[in-house]
């Protein structure tokens, strides 16, 4: 279970202890207030796409090859993640009470991510709660986060040598010193193009619910290396491991333009819509969830050189030629059709560009934060930051909205929450997709960055 409690030392560590010295105390570190802020941004860019991305679809998820503003949240993450990793297990000197922690963590990521995307809750807008174990999804993001760090969070562990050693000058030191972790990656990535490219891909059959009788469809495959939406390794893989009934059942190919004539939104099928329109796709499976580690080790590197390299301007410069490379070799590989940019398969191209997204943007708030000293621009998301879990399951998994939605006059949908939205924000604007705009921005974002503020004020975090 996750924990609710006061702490006044909710910090990002950057002191290396000395496993040698016993009951060492260390200097209050000073903490990294972008990368709060970085994290509070992408817990707002989730909301923002998760509530506002229907009536926009443009930053909503793409349906299939590209890279919408959705589509660099969950990737966002996992690059926060590996450089919270590199700054927190310096605290740590045991190895074992290290593994214990990381091990209990897992867990805990686990078990949240099963109750809020495993089918338990329908909030907010279906009051129910339950699900039938035959069709449980077993995946989702807060399960892909805690693969990502168990992995990570365990290489670093044992490659506690190189924490305690200082690079040398030279631009490649870091990597050098922290070979290992490259390695990992190397190796990720060669597993996962060997599969993507090289697995077999038969044809498959799923049923479908046709008013009150089911219908079997069939998807004509029997081919390998593909990456279209029907014949892809990772949708076989997740197909065999998971079932297609542990699987999501509303990917957003559903909105290509193969499957309906109103894409990029939601809409009726097609008369002529292939088969597989109205299959399962899991997101987060289990090939994607392997590949998503490296977004998770080049966060790591990022965390290395913060921690190794004292001086700014050698931090920004190491930062922003590695972004400016990542981004410029994913981009090459898309437009070249080596490797298309795409989310639900977690391609090598979409690593790149959304790692090198996410370096260049850590490094803008850390020039305007930490160097610039002008914090106080970004409050809101720097305590949305200091307790992302809680707003992640309170606004981003909808469970408030669920609470208050819980509570209406005679029907069902007249609740508080359908209210504002339609006489505060959508009537004033007479537009809907404004009025849903303007609505997830201040009654959701910014009023959930109120409540993280008085949170914060009284010292209460919910950690994992």
């Amino acid at each position: 279970m996750a924990e609710i409690k006061a702490d006044n030392t909710h910090q990002h560590q950057l002191t290396v202890p000395d496993p040698d010295i016993p009951d060492q105390k260390l200097p209050k570190p000073k903490r990294v207030a972008s990368l709060d802020i970085f994290r509070g941004l992408t817990v707002a860019l989730m909301i923002l796409v998760d509530d506002a991305g229907g009536e926009w679809p443009m930053i909503g998820h793409a349906p299939w090859n590209g890279c919408n503003l959705a589509d660099f949240v969950m990737p966002f993450f996992l690059f926060i993640v590996g450089m919270a990793i590199a700054l927190a297990l310096k605290r740590i000197p045991s190895r074992p009470m290290a593994i214990r922690k990381v091990i209990f963590r897992t867990l805990k990521l686990l078990f949240w991510g099963l109750l809020l995307q495993g089918g338990f809750s329908h909030a907010p807008d279906k009051l129910t709660y339950g699900v039938d174990m035959k069709k449980i999804r077993w995946c989702g993001i807060l399960q892909r986060i805690a693969l990502a760090y168990l992995v990570v969070a365990l290489v670093e562990i044992f490659s506690t040598d190189a924490q305690r050693k200082d690079p040398a000058s030279s631009w490649f030191s870091v990597f050098k010193l922290y070979y290992w972790h490259w390695l990992v990656a190397a190796s990720v990535l060669i597993v996962y193009l060997a599969v993507i490219y090289g697995t077999y891909v038969p044809d498959w059959k799923f049923t479908v619910l046709n008013r009150n009788s089911t219908v079997e469809m069939t998807v004509a495959c029997g081919m390998s290396g593909k990456l279209d939406p029907p014949c892809n390794a990772v949708g076989y893989i997740d197909r065999l491991v998971l079932g297609l009934n542990h699987m999501y059942q509303h990917p957003a190919w559903k909105r290509s333009k193969a499957c309906t004539d109103n894409s990029p939104y939601e809409g009726p099928f097609r008369s002529d819509a292939p088969s597989w329109c109205y299959a399962p796709f899991e997101p987060e499976g289990v090939l994607s969830s392997i590949s998503s580690i490296l977004s998770t080790i080049i966060g790591l590197h990022f965390g290395h050189v913060l921690v190794h390299f004292e001086g700014h301007p050698d931090r920004l410069k190491h930062w922003s030629l590695m972004g400016f490379a990542l981004l410029i070799l994913g981009i090459t590989l898309h437009f070249t059709d080596a490797i298309p940019l795409n989310k639900q398969l977690y391609t090598f191209s979409y690593v790149c560009v959304t790692s090198g997204a996410a370096a260049l943007v850590f490094s803008a708030f850390y020039i305007i934060v930490d160097i610039w000293g002008l914090r106080y621009l970004f409050l809101p998301l720097e305590w949305i930051g200091m307790n992302a879990m809680f707003v992640y399951v309170m606004a981003a998994e909808g469970i408030f909205a669920g609470f208050i939605n819980g509570w209406y006059y005679d029907d069902p949908h007249n609740t508080l929450v359908y209210w504002i939205q339609k006489h505060i924000f959508i009537k004033v604007w007479n537009s809907k997709r404004v009025g849903i705009l303007l609505y997830v921005l201040f009654a959701e974002i910014m009023f959930w960055g109120i409540v993280a503020g008085i949170l914060h004020r009284l010292g209460i975090y919910w950690k994992l």
